[in-house]
């Protein structure tokens, strides 16, 4: 019988990170400006490891090219989404990332990077950008020349439990006192935009001005991809987003919830509260894939969960 792979993120430390990851899910993290945890990856950059059962201490890089079997013998050649948990303790970088496209042609044929945000938590106030208001493509080279940063940036305040879609080409900057799950293709590619003239080791940190003009899209037209809640007797669901590279959904489960696994794999991440999944206890804070063809995993307890799957 498959069982439920239980992931141990890698940790990344960042010039903007903190330390909420340990106050609110006591994640062993290595540093007070720790900004991410690459929760479930493959990707070069960051491989997080399974902890426990049978392939205790396998990374997902090697599990996928070496168990295809536990993943629907996937034709691609790299785990496809990277599921990351970011902690904003400054603001990051507005910033940009490219489509599949000009990743392949301009970034030794990477993928491009198309991402969505849950917000897990923030402080009163909190706000985040999204978007631009340059109506031309003319106009948005102008105002990037010229720094116009407060007029050209779509700023807006936001609260725990928002959802936000950002397709590659979309500006963005996740900002101060916001812990955000994200779910994204398996990319490290970002153009940065503007940096509030910090320094990294006594130097700016790069900017990317040239690929950041080519790949914005402009104009910029918001979308909202989440459905309607679907009340059933011991759960709720909702749809967050389905494009062509992930499908998510938000689970509140009050009692108990029977979750048939139709995919090649299915991420789950715990966000809220604790339970049992099959028999195995989860908290706020765990991440686990569940196999091809596990069938029906019974979760219980009262906790929220969020799915993603291809």
């Amino acid at each position: 019988m498959s069982e439920l792979l239980f992931m141990e993120p890698c940790f990344k430390t960042m010039i903007w990170g903190g330390h909420k990851m340990r106050e609110k899910y006591g994640y062993p993290i290595p540093s007070e400006e720790t900004g991410e945890a690459w929760a479930i990856s493959g990707h070069q950059n960051g491989k997080s490891t399974v902890k426990g059962g049978t392939y205790d201490g396998w990374n997902l890089d090697d599990l996928w090219k070496q168990h295809g079997e536990l993943f629907g013998h996937p034709a691609e050649t790299s785990f496809p989404l990277l599921v990351k948990v970011i902690d904003a303790n400054n603001d990051l970088s507005i910033q940009v990332h490219p489509d599949d496209a000009y990743a392949a042609v301009h970034e030794n044929g990477s993928k491009g990077k198309t991402e969505c945000w849950y917000v897990l938590d923030c402080e009163e106030g909190a706000d985040i950008i999204v978007g631009h208001h340059a109506r031309t493509r003319e106009e948005l080279v102008q105002m990037i020349d010229e720094g116009k940063w407060d007029q050209l940036l779509n700023c807006f305040p936001i609260h725990k439990g928002d959802f936000f879609y950002i397709p590659s080409g979309t500006v963005h900057a996740i900002r101060k006192g916001t812990l955000i799950l994200e779910v994204q293709q398996s990319s490290d590619v970002t153009y940065r935009l503007y940096d509030y003239g910090r320094l990294q080791n006594g130097k700016p940190r790069e900017l990317h001005l040239d690929k950041s003009k080519d790949v914005i899209t402009c104009p910029y037209s918001g979308v909202s991809t989440t459905g309607a809640w679907d009340d059933r007797k011991d759960y709720r669901v909702r749809q967050l987003v389905k494009s062509q590279y992930f499908t998510v959904e938000q689970w509140k489960v009050g009692t108990a919830l029977d979750l048939e696994q139709k995919y090649d794999f299915l991420l789950v991440d715990v966000t809220e509260g604790s339970g049992m999944a099959d028999g195995i206890p989860v908290k706020a804070g765990d991440h686990f894939i569940v196999p091809y063809q596990y069938g029906t995993m019974h979760v219980e307890g009262n906790l929220e969960i969020i799915t993603s799957h291809l």
